[in-house]
């Protein structure tokens, strides 16, 4: 064993959230907590990181508009947002606070569209802004709606900078960043944890898994039930024609639906200049299945003979018939954009890649809305971390690091 690589604290998952938690783990302030030696290593089962939901989302950093107050999610996404505005501008990263505006576009929308304001400036969220259908116009010329929310502090990013620069500064404070080691098995060995990766085995004090969508499994690897089961929705996403992208300045939302931790597709400018519009929500045949034809019969096996699946399925279908409808039907999905932008046409757009949200269904059919975190002997696991765990994360990792001490 003396041969063996050790460290304080193994991350499992070089996603945002993985490597935010080394550097609040392994670095020192401001951006880490490590107030003395700790030595931290990310372990992560692809050979580039940030390699799935860190890496395929649209580069939104959102405000904290959308959470209920009090929950993980609104305390992490308000700490969190100021915190990454602040590493970006300190690193260079590009980015920008360009607002967004929320649009209703039926009466029956209005309530809900009241209750998000409610929720944003029990926040703290500041700056909010009702809009009139003229007001909607001021913002965003081409879009349409009867009633409308403007909310400043969202911004956009890109997040693949942003892993790369935790990880820079992870490894300046003497860590380990190890792409190519897949976790294949966890033993418990004289007060350490021993981690037998795809690389090699690596022993460490305490192990923290951020494994994104196979959290699930690495929980199970180390002998815990986790209570919920990973299940793959696919996001696809359609990118404006360049002489298009006029029509959206920066970021068009609807009015979310309150059942369903999705944000309902929208537009969004990246910091390159494209506009996506998306995503879609439809069940993945893979865990990384990023297209219809990535099918792996493990994963979709146990997807489907899951009773929280099954039991969600079953009270959701016709939502489910519907993506796949957009899915498959570029004139569908552009219809569904249509609500927020009627200018828009079928031949306006064109495929512009996916991504898959690692989203947590516990035994009784719920799609977890909040952060889910639990602890273990030694461990501390990440259960369920969708939007907005890339603008939270620096503020994730944080709590995590806590976690770890206490």
């Amino acid at each position: 064993m003396t041969d063996l690589p050790r460290s304080d604290v193994a991350v499992v998952g070089g996603g945002l959230v993985g490597l935010a938690t080394a550097l609040a783990v392994g670095c020192p302030p401001p951006w880490g907590l490590a107030r003395s030696a700790t030595s931290v290593i990310v372990l992560e089962r692809e050979e580039t990181l940030a390699a799935h939901q860190s890496g395929h989302n649209s580069g939104v950093i959102h405000s904290g508009l959308y959470y209920r107050p009090g929950s993980a999610k609104a305390q992490t996404c308000t700490e969190g947002r100021d915190l990454l505005y602040r590493f970006c501008a300190e690193e260079g990263i590009p980015h920008e606070a360009c607002g967004k505006v929320v649009v209703a576009t039926t009466p029956e929308e209005i309530p809900r569209l009241e209750a998000l304001e409610s929720r944003g400036r029990a926040n703290g969220l500041p700056g909010l802004e009702r809009l009139t259908p003229e007001g909607i116009r001021e913002r965003e010329p081409h879009a349409a709606g009867i009633d409308g929310l403007w909310v400043p502090t969202t911004g956009i990013v890109d997040y693949g900078a942003v892993a790369a620069a935790y990880a820079r500064r992870v490894r300046e404070a003497g860590g380990t960043v190890r792409t190519g080691a897949r976790v294949v098995g966890v033993e418990r060995r004289g007060g350490e944890i021993i981690l037998e990766t795809t690389a090699g085995p690596v022993a460490c004090r305490q192990m923290v898994g951020c494994a994104g969508l196979w959290s699930d499994r690495l929980a199970c690897l180390c002998g815990l039930d986790p209570g919920v089961r990973i299940t793959p929705f696919r996001g696809e996403y359609q990118a404006l024609v360049p002489e298009r992208r006029h029509l959206v300045r920066n970021l068009i939302y609807p009015v979310p639906d309150p059942q369903f931790p999705f944000l309902g597709v929208h537009f969004t400018r990246g910091v390159d200049g494209t506009v996506e519009a998306g995503p879609n929500a439809v069940l993945a045949l893979a865990r990384d299945g990023y297209s219809w034809s990535r099918i792996v019969p493990r994963d979709l096996l146990g997807t489907l003979t899951d009773p929280g699946f099954l039991r969600l399925a079953a009270r959701h279908w016709r939502m489910g018939m519907g993506e796949v409808v957009r899915s498959w039907s570029r004139r569908a999905f552009v219809r569904a954009l249509q609500r927020l932008l009627p200018e828009l046409r079928v031949g306006d757009v064109h495929p512009h890649g996916a991504g898959v949200r690692a989203q947590a269904v516990d035994r009784r059919g719920n799609l977890l809305d909040d952060f889910h975190i639990v602890r273990a002997e030694g461990m501390v696991h990440v259960l369920n971390a969708p939007s907005p765990a890339a603008t939270a994360s620096i503020a994730i990792g944080r709590r995590i690091a806590a976690m770890l001490e206490g």
